[in-house]
């Protein structure tokens, strides 16, 4: 089995810069960092890019993905994600399915969608970078039935999923819901939330996230990266003791 690679979303700490996130990443002894696009590499700035990737990897770390806003379906141009991504040296792009849940969508909305990720997929697959579904409410990316529909219907070998726990699901439902999308997912995003959207500290969902990480282990593809994200109060001093629990459990899979 190959474990994930512990890592850190930019995006927890949007207030810092970019050169403190990695100074921070390092000293807590992750291996990845995925750059987001609303605040530390905007989309089309391949200098900033690139000199974020430097400062990435001077620190002995790795870019694994490029966190953009790309909203499918909704008149946005890639072009300019995949220039940062590209500047990042990274792979793969997070991006969303639509901005409608997939039990409110129409036909011809979801078909619209459909057709933007198929295109998307090929510009991105031309540049050899893949695309990754941002797995969330209020999109049609929203449930494992409905991610795996939509990538059927998309059917295009550089679009995978990310996961997130649903909102609200105790542990036994988020990891079926896991388990269920695992053969389709590239990364994780860990984060605990309880009983909603309260952030707690991640050992407080250790019965969810160890049986997740372990599961993550074990696909024929295994997933390649798991994302710490949404540090209560986005506290930059839990960084390092969340990264702990993170590669103990990683270790232990």
């Amino acid at each position: 089995m190959t474990a994930p690679r512990p890592g850190l979303c930019s995006v927890t700490f949007r207030r810092l810069a970019p050169e403190e996130i990695v100074e921070r990443a390092a000293e807590a002894r992750l291996e990845v960092i995925e750059w987001g696009a609303d605040e530390h590499v905007r989309p089309g700035d391949a200098e900033r890019a690139a000199q974020v990737a430097q400062a990435t990897t001077a620190a002995g770390l790795r870019v694994c993905s490029y966190g953009s806003y790309f909203c499918a379906g909704a008149g946005e141009q890639l072009t300019p994600i995949l220039d940062s991504a590209e500047a990042l040296g990274t792979d793969r792009v997070r991006l969303w399915a639509g901005r409608i849940g997939s039990a409110e969508a129409t036909p011809d909305e979801y078909s619209r969608i459909v057709a933007r990720l198929r295109d998307a997929a090929a510009e991105a697959s031309d540049r050899g970078i893949g695309l990754a579904l941002e797995y969330h409410g209020g999109t049609l990316a929203d449930t494992p039935d409905a991610v795996l529909r939509l990538l059927g219907d998309v059917a295009h070998p550089a679009l995978s999923t990310y996961w997130q726990p649903t909102v609200g699901a105790p542990d036994r439902t988020a990891l079926a819901e896991f388990e269920a999308v695992a053969a389709r997912t590239s990364a994780v995003h860990v984060f605990s939330w309880w009983p909603r959207t309260e952030r707690v500290r991640l050992h407080e969902r250790a019965g969810l996230w160890e049986a997740v990480l372990a599961a993550a282990s074990a696909p024929p593809d295994p997933i390649r990266d798991a994302l710490l994200e949404f540090v209560p109060g986005d506290d930059p001093a839990l960084l390092e003791a969340e990264a702990d629990t993170l590669r103990g459990w990683i270790a232990s899979a």
